[in-house]
């Protein structure tokens, strides 16, 4: 899948999420019928709500989406629309076999699960922020490469980044010692 970012004025976005809506009482009622249904009314909200609907697939009493969203748009609002619109528009088609299943205005569980994925795993994520320098330090080094001191230039341009050690102490390492680390 090819990564398209969402722009705005004052934003760029790539989230995606995996949500599972599950059939109150987790009865057996997704049929390829009434799943076509929900299909096509999931496609409908998902265009007045301006996401993209990545992928639909239903067991007989659950369902899976994959959906890449705006930033503007809380999760939990999405799952609202998305199941609100569903359960009118399966309501209003009669289906006996809902009908049967259940009984009362509810199509669906009131809970719901959903996750972020998509973009790095989450060790990778961490490893980056935690090698990111402390805006203190990156304010010290454009003042002292200002001063235009050559060994405090030379010096900067070996350090690589902060780390922690086994004691606890944030060290900073050279490229020297990193690759002398890995050997």
């Amino acid at each position: 899948m090819k990564k398209v970012y969402r722009r705005k004025n004052r934003s760029v976005s790539l989230l995606f999420a995996h949500m599972v809506f599950c059939s109150k009482y987790r009865r057996k009622v997704f049929t390829p019928t009434v799943f076509t249904r929900l299909r096509k009314s999931f496609e409908r909200t998902a265009r007045m709500l301006e996401i993209d609907l990545l992928a639909v697939e239903a067991d007989r009493d659950h369902v899976h989406l994959m959906i890449s969203f705006p930033p503007r748009l809380a999760l939990s609002t999405i799952v609202q629309r998305l199941k609100g619109a569903a359960s009118r528009d399966v309501r209003a088609q009669k289906y006996p076999e809902i009908r049967r299943a259940l009984w009362g205005a509810h199509f669906w569980s009131a809970s719901y699960f959903v996750v972020s994925c998509g973009g790095a795993p989450l060790e990778v994520v961490k490893r980056y922020v935690e090698n990111q320098n402390s805006p203190d330090r990156r304010r010290k080094d454009a003042g002292e490469r200002k001063t235009g001191d050559k060994k405090t230039v030379t010096e900067n341009k070996q350090k690589t980044a902060l780390h922690a050690s086994p004691d606890g102490e944030a060290r900073t390492r050279t490229r020297k010692q990193a690759a002398l680390t890995k050997q």
